[in-house]
C-alpha cells in the first residue's frame, strides 16, 4: 500500500473521529444543561424557596432536565435576570412580565394560575379609621399615609395607583408624605397592621392567606376596598429554549404546567396559591403595559 493511500486512510479516520466527537458533545451539552428558573420575590423568603424547590424537584422529573431555582433580591432583580439570559422561566406579576419581554424579544407568556385571569388587588387600612371605599379615603388621604408593595408590583403598585388615579387620589402628593414601597405583599400588611402605615395596597392573594392563617390581626387591620378584576401572575420563558434543550422543549413546560392537579402535586399548588394552572397569551397583558405607560412606569 503506497504512503499517499495510508496518508488519507488516517486523515479520514481523524476527520471521522472529530465529526462524532462534535456531533457527541454537541448532545451532551444540551443534555447537562440546566434549566434555570425565578419569580418575582413577592412573600416571604422561605415560603418562595419552599414553594420553588418543589417545583424545580417536579419539572426535573418531567422534562428530564437539571432545574435549579435562582432567587432574586427584588423585582428589577428578576427581570434583569431573564433579561441577560441567566433565566430560562419565571413567574412574573403582570408588569415584570410585560417589562421582561420587552427586554428579551421573542419570549412568551405560556401558562397563568386560574385565578390570574381575574385577579383583584386590596386595600388595607388601620382598622380604627373605619374607612368605607376609596371615595372616602379621597376626603381624608391627607391626613393618612400608604405604603405600595414593590415599586414593580401589579397587584401591589400599579393597578392600585390607577384606580387610586380613577377617584383623583395621587398617591405622591394627595398624601400626609409621598408614597413608599414596602418590597413585598407581606410587608405591606405588616407595616399597616404595627402603625407604621395607615393604608396599604397589595395582592388580594397574600391578603386572604393572611387572614386565613390567622397570622393578621384583624381588630387592628381590615380591608375596606377591592378593586376590578385584570390579568397578572404568569410564567414566561424566553427564545431558544428548543435549541438548548431539544425539539419541543418549550412546549413540554407549559404542559408540566398545565398537568398540575390537586390529587397528585397538592403542595406545589398550595405554595402558587391556586387550584390549577392555564394557558396564556402575550396579548393577555397588553392592558397592563397601556396602565405602565399612562402613569410613566414604562417609558
Amino acid at each position: 500500500m503506497s504512503i499517499g493511500i495510508i496518508n488519507k486512510l488516517i486523515l479520514g479516520s481523524f476527520l471521522s473521529i472529530f465529526l462524532v466527537s462534535s456531533f457527541i458533545g454537541c448532545n451532551t451539552s444540551n443534555v447537562d444543561a440546566t434549566f434555570k428558573v425565578g419569580g418575582i420575590p413577592d412573600q416571604n423568603s422561605a415560603r418562595l424557596a419552599r414553594r420553588y424547590d418543589s417545583f424545580a424537584n417536579y419539572l426535573s422529573k418531567e422534562l428530564g432536565v437539571k432545574v435549579e431555582y435562582v432567587p432574586s433580591v427584588n423585582y428589577a432583580a428578576v427581570v434583569n435576570a431573564f433579561g441577560k439570559g441567566d433565566l430560562d422561566a419565571a413567574f412574573f406579576g403582570g408588569l415584570t412580565g410585560v417589562q421582561a419581554r420587552l427586554q428579551n424579544p421573542g419570549s412568551v407568556a405560556v401558562a397563568q394560575r386560574e385565578n390570574d385571569a381575574k385577579f383583584h388587588s386590596k386595600f388595607i387600612a388601620r382598622k380604627d379609621l373605619n374607612l368605607t371605599s376609596l371615595e372616602d379615603l379621597k376626603s381624608r388621604s391627607s391626613e393618612l399615609s400608604i405604603t405600595f408593595g414593590s415599586e414593580s408590583s401589579t397587584s401591589g403598585h400599579l393597578m392600585p395607583r390607577k384606580f387610586l388615579k380613577g377617584v383623583g387620589i395621587e398617591a405622591d402628593s394627595d398624601f400626609s408624605i409621598p408614597s413608599k414601597f414596602s418590597g413585598s405583599h407581606d410587608l405591606t400588611w405588616q407595616l399597616v397592621e404595627s402603625g407604621s402605615f395607615d393604608i396599604g395596597a397589595l395582592s388580594e392573594a397574600v391578603w386572604a392567606r393572611a387572614v386565613e392563617e390567622q397570622k393578621v390581626d384583624t381588630t387592628l387591620v381590615d380591608e375596606f376596598y377591592t378593586t376590578p378584576d385584570y390579568f397578572d401572575y404568569n410564567w414566561t420563558i424566553r427564545p431558544g429554549l428548543d435549541e438548548i434543550y431539544g425539539e419541543g422543549f418549550s412546549v413540554k413546560f407549559q404542559q408540566a404546567l398545565l398537568k398540575l392537579n390537586a390529587e397528585e402535586h397538592q403542595e406545589i399548588l398550595e405554595l402558587f396559591s391556586t387550584d390549577k394552572f392555564i394557558s396564556t397569551e402575550n396579548s393577555n397583558y397588553d392592558a397592563i403595559e397601556q396602565v405602565a405607560r399612562e402613569l410613566k412606569i414604562i417609558q
